[in-house]
């Protein structure tokens, strides 16, 4: 099959059959997607039957840690990393805060590290906090007119002392997919090392993590169909460079050092539901038995091709209109369909509720990105009107969502 089959797509979430949700639609994934069916009864199961402290000989104890690796190793392989780089902790914001702890021992006063404008405050502050241990922080900007990053201006904020380069793979406002690996090379010739923020881009469709070329990736499960938990890939130079951040006597366990607060045993085991119902995609498809690497690659094409067919109308719709100001690029293969804006004479805010009544849940405000919004001139506290889907959307809602702004505007 070359067309995403949304009918079995659909049937996988049953927030879709749910009678409190009748006649909704989600336009908010960016801040968390459904969860698919096979990630709840994971989560239901582990409660009922394993639910004890894992990795003990006794038979709940066993399964329950069996089930938690089986979750790493199988999110690894679909990521085509080791799953030795694979970290779970609480929260992508977590894991972002406890590596950047662990630069601050590592690097030198006068060392420099390299943040955006763009990203999540999670891939900026955390890193800018290392100022107040004498890094140097320098920001790479966008241009206020597209709010773009370019890479000749990373150059430009490249020296010998740069030591670290935080970006997003994909803005949670601007939505522009950024050139990873032409950036990561830039950073890696520099002798700097690349953090890349991956959240606002794995709802999409699971990246091949080595292609990119990144040295920290992070993401978050519970915007890929599955549990409140964050996923971070560390390359295993990078892990061995840095000082541990957990319990003294776990210094020199390479799968410990950065998960200091270890997360809830439950979410991790359920990130085989999230595995699971890919796997079940991939199947439904025409791919079982094909290599996992291709069964993830060929998956991400099926989730990008439906979103893009579905995502162009909407940006015709709002960069035509005479009231709107469109975030980001208006060609949707150059985009993930996350599309913010601003509506001439109305707050977000107001429109966004008034959306709401309608059953057409969007997102409003900064987002988090408030040195973003901030810099396009947007107002932080009323911030922009943001709506979002994933591959499980139909045309239908998209329909309905735009002729609803039609009529609102």
């Amino acid at each position: 099959m070359t067309d995403l089959d949304l009918d079995f797509i659909r049937a996988q979430f049953p927030a879709f059959t749910e009678p409190s949700l009748e006649g909704f639609a989600h336009f908010e994934n960016a801040g968390g997607s459904f969860a698919c069916r096979q990630t709840i009864d994971w989560l239901d199961r582990y409660y009922r039957q394993t639910k004890v402290q894992p990795y003990y000989a006794f038979a709940p104890a066993k399964t329950a840690g069996e089930q938690m690796d089986s979750a790493k190793e199988r999110l690894a392989a679909w990521l085509n990393v080791g799953a030795d780089e694979l970290h779970f902790g609480p929260t992508t914001s977590q894991n972002t805060y406890v590596v950047a702890q662990a630069l601050r021992q590592k690097l030198r006063p006068g060392d420099e590290v390299v943040v955006t404008n763009q990203d999540h405050e999670a891939n900026i502050g955390a890193w800018s906090r290392l100022q107040d241990a004498g890094i140097v922080v320098r920001e790479w900007k966008v241009d206020p007119g597209t709010a773009e990053l370019n890479a000749e201006a990373l150059e430009a904020l490249l020296g010998p002392r740069t030591k670290a380069v935080a970006f997003t793979h994909c803005s949670n406002v601007v939505a522009s997919i950024n050139p990873v690996r032409e950036l990561t090379d830039l950073i890696h010739r520099a002798g700097a090392w690349a953090l890349v923020d991956g959240t606002a881009f794995c709802p999409h469709g699971l990246p091949d993590v080595q292609a990119l070329g990144a040295d920290l990736y992070l993401f978050s499960l519970y915007k890929v169909y599955g549990p409140h938990l964050g996923a971070m890939f560390m390359r295993r130079e990078l892990n061995a460079e840095l000082p541990n951040q957990a319990h003294f006597f776990k210094d020199g366990n390479a799968a410990a050092k950065f998960t200091p607060a270890g997360p809830d045993h439950a979410q991790i085991a359920a990130v085989n539901g999230v595995m699971e119902y890919m796997d079940a995609v991939a199947g439904r498809h025409g791919l079982a038995g094909k290599p996992v690497n291709a069964r993830a690659a060929a998956v991400r094409d099926l989730f990008r091709d439906h979103e893009t067919a579905l995502l162009q109308p909407l940006l015709d719709y709002l960069s035509a209109h005479p009231k709107v100001r469109l975030i980001g690029k208006d060609r949707a293969p150059e985009r993930a369909p996350t599309v913010a804006f601003t509506a001439d004479g109305q707050k977000s805010m107001e429109l966004a509720s008034r959306l709401g009544e309608l059953k057409l849940g969007v997102g409003v405000g900064n987002f988090y990105a408030y040195r973003l919004v901030q810099a396009l001139g947007i107002d932080v506290d009323d911030g922009a009107l943001r709506t979002s889907f994933v591959h499980y959307t139909s045309k239908d809602e998209v329909d309905r969502l735009i002729k609803a702004l039609d009529r609102l505007l």
